[in-house]
């Protein structure tokens, strides 16, 4: 009986250390981001929809939005269509779109639904086009000084969060693609899921939004070093921003878009790492980086804040 406590006891300590975190976060709404390796290797996604259900049990609202950059590059093979990018944006012909629709709302969507749902009926899939939540209009980059048309790229001009509430409210796990009404000629457009999820979760209020990503966080001075940036605030990373790498751009444009606009904290975390949204939220350590609103203190560590 000895032995048997004994190696349990440390299983009682890490749910012990998840307490004030479980109790911080009871009933908030945390909009999570997926994408990256975590969205094509196996175990990762499955391990992904197990920290999203726990969430969901201890008693937290998870959103979940997601892309699929690499899954449409590969139909868009598969169909003899040139994936081509401008301004870090793939370019979207109506063809295109027509793809971006299909493997996003019909392949990866349905796919993460079904892995959430191996742990009871609490996924739901929608885009969106649905109940009118995410409505864009034309998004035309400037390169060079000039806008250009890279085609069916949405610009984000409001966010309907009635029908994702409604979910949440019924104790569901919305799980949204990244699609939005046209504003104006009644197309569909394809858009940033950095971008989508940071919106998201500012007008639904959330706690938290979390990015996943294939790096360890915001590295202090890449390449010269490792060392990742733990927690800083929104000024802080606005100053950094001319200096990101282009992948690194949108999402750290979406923590900072959040963060000013009512959502309490953003994380960039290592979605190759398996269960880092679990280590993110319910662990004193945290991982990745954390932005913060403005005034709020990051120099010390304290219950709930890194």
């Amino acid at each position: 009986m000895s032995t048997r406590k004994h190696t349990a006891l440390p299983k009682a300590q890490i749910l012990i250390e998840a307490l004030p975190w479980l109790t911080r976060h009871h009933g908030k709404t945390v909009v999570i981001k997926f994408g990256g390796n975590a969205m094509v290797d196996e175990e990762l996604k499955a391990a992904f929809a197990q920290d999203v259900v726990f969430l969901r049990q201890s008693g937290l609202k998870p959103v979940v939005v997601h892309g699929g950059g690499p899954q449409i590059s590969a139909q868009l093979d598969k169909q003899g269509l040139v994936s081509e990018f401008k301004a870090g944006l793939r370019v979207t012909t109506p063809e295109a779109m027509d793809v971006v629709r299909m493997v996003l709302a019909g392949q990866v969507q349905r796919e993460l639904v079904g892995l959430l749902n191996q742990h009871g009926p609490l996924a739901v899939g929608m885009t969106g086009e649905d109940a009118h939540t995410i409505t864009a209009t034309q998004h035309r980059p400037e390169i060079d000084g000039e806008l250009v048309d890279i085609g069916r790229v949405g610009q984000i001009t409001a966010i309907d969060p009635g029908a994702i509430q409604a979910l949440l409210d019924d104790g569901r796990i919305p799980v949204i693609s990244s699609i939005a009404r046209s504003q104006d000629d009644g197309h569909v457009y394809n858009v940033n899921a950095d971008t989508a999820a940071a919106a998201l979760a500012a007008a639904l209020g959330a706690e938290t939004l979390m990015v996943l990503t294939d790096v360890e966080g915001l590295y202090e001075d890449w390449p010269n070093s490792d060392d990742v940036i733990s927690k800083l605030t929104a000024s802080q990373l606005e100053k950094l921003l001319p200096e990101l790498s282009s992948g690194m751009v949108p999402k750290m444009e979406g923590c900072l878009f959040a963060v000013r606009n009512g959502v309490n904290t953003a994380r960039v975390i290592d979605g190759r790492v398996q269960h880092s949204i679990l280590l993110e939220i319910f662990t004193d350590e945290g991982i990745g980086t954390m932005v913060v609103p403005d005034g709020q203190d990051v120099t010390h560590t304290q219950g709930g804040v890194r």
